[in-house]
């Protein structure tokens, strides 16, 4: 198993966690990430899958939203 301490996302609050990593997964995560140690690398995976879901909420709104056919978008930049 690997030791892996990340910062909880609204909190800054280290956790001491035991987790099962698939290692090969993990060793080609440091590769591509470019990151120094192990723990960056899950640090900043954990980030982009929390950037991602928030982006993919904010992407289902599109469409959803009532139109405001007299909205003048130059107007509003004055």
């Amino acid at each position: 198993m690997l030791l892996c301490v990340y910062s909880c996302v609204n909190t800054s609050v280290a956790i001491a966690t035991n987790l099962a990593i698939n290692s090969d997964l993990l060793d080609e995560a440091l590769s591509l990430g470019g990151m120094r140690t192990k723990k960056d690398t899950v640090n900043q995976a954990l980030t982009e899958f929390v950037q991602r879901r928030k982006q993919r909420e904010i992407a289902e709104l599109f469409g959803s939203l009532p139109f405001d056919e007299d909205y003048d978008y130059k107007k509003a930049r004055r």
